[in-house]
């Protein structure tokens, strides 16, 4: 099978399209020949080395992505040959055979497109667990969302204020700011300008994606008010005072989201409830900029670039 595929830790031009053995389905596995595979920025960590990648060179990046299952496993009786499947934390997702264990298997309904779940599963669930989760958002909250024009910022937008909710989004540049409007942030500021003191006060709960930022985000966040971290996309956070949570009142709570897919049911539940509400029109997922698995540098080197304002999606 094809795969994109690297040797040594690096740069982009590190990844080479090359052909390895095929995956096999073991026990309780299915294989899936891909039809659409998520990159995602943990993809530019490992293949740059800050996250640890287990076993020998050639490694293949990837954990999200949607394909049809041609393969059954030992045991395995809840899927058939030809369905649609997704999954949001498989390894070796990068080639055209990817191995799926059945409890991370998600099927994908009838409405939603491969190239839709794809897009979708890992930052469309992460935005569901820090709207319902993290902090229940409640009619009425005003939630401060950094990285507003990104995957999950545009899922969180639109997840907020489905709740009832008014996002003001944080963002880079003034065409990222027209995405997330156009998505229901009521208002979009720069990180070039003073956000922290305009919006000081002011907000319930503040998704901090950035990490060197939440120093400024407990400066917006009311007195009783939150700060969820779930990111360092801007390097690492300060430390936090105590005194100062509890001379205010205020929480800082962590995110992640393989603490909420604790088993394969939570798994379905979870995607079930994404995808309704995008069936229903309840989330809008703007077309995903696609690139042939063969030319997986250019789509690193566009992720890496921060430029692009939508989901990359690698097609076998």
């Amino acid at each position: 099978m094809k795969a994109l595929v690297f040797n040594e830790f690096g740069s982009s031009d590190v990844l080479q399209y090359a052909e390895i053995a095929d995956a096999v389905a073991g026990p309780g596995e299915i294989l899936l020949s891909t039809t659409a595979i998520g990159l995602n920025f943990a993809d530019i960590y490992r293949r740059k080395g800050n996250y640890h990648l287990v076993g020998d060179a050639p490694y293949v990046l990837g954990y999200e992505g949607a394909g049809v299952v041609v393969g059954l496993g030992e045991g395995v009786t809840d899927f058939v040959l030809g369905e649609r499947v997704a999954f949001v934390d498989v390894p070796l997702a990068n080639a055209e055979l990817v191995a799926v264990p059945v409890n991370k298997a998600i099927p994908i309904p009838d409405g939603i497109h491969d190239e839709i779940a794809a897009s979708v599963l890992l930052q469309g669930l992460t935005a569901s667990y820090l709207a319902k989760d993290s902090y229940a958002i409640r009619y009425g909250d005003v939630a401060l969302v950094h990285a507003v024009a990104g995957g999950v910022g545009q899922m969180l937008t639109q997840i907020i204020t489905s709740l009832g909710g008014t996002v003001i989004g944080l963002t880079s540049t003034e065409e990222k700011a027209e995405v997330a409007r156009k998505l229901g942030a009521e208002e979009v500021l720069l990180y070039s300008d003073n956000w922290a003191e305009k919006l000081a006060g002011k907000i319930d709960v503040a998704y901090d994606s950035v990490g060197s930022t939440l120093m400024e985000s407990f400066q917006a966040v009311r007195d009783k008010g939150a700060v969820v971290f779930y990111g360092m996309s801007g390097g690492d956070p300060v430390s936090v005072d105590p005194r100062m949570l509890m001379d205010t009142s205020k929480t800082l709570t962590g995110g992640d989201l393989w603490s909420f897919l604790t088993s394969k049911e939570e798994r379905i539940k979870r995607s079930k409830a994404l995808f309704d509400m995008i069936i229903a029109g309840k989330i809008t997922v703007n077309q995903p900029r696609k690139f042939p698995l063969s030319k997986g540098k250019e789509a690193h080197d566009l992720l890496e670039s921060r430029k692009s304002t939508g989901k990359i999606l690698l097609i076998p």
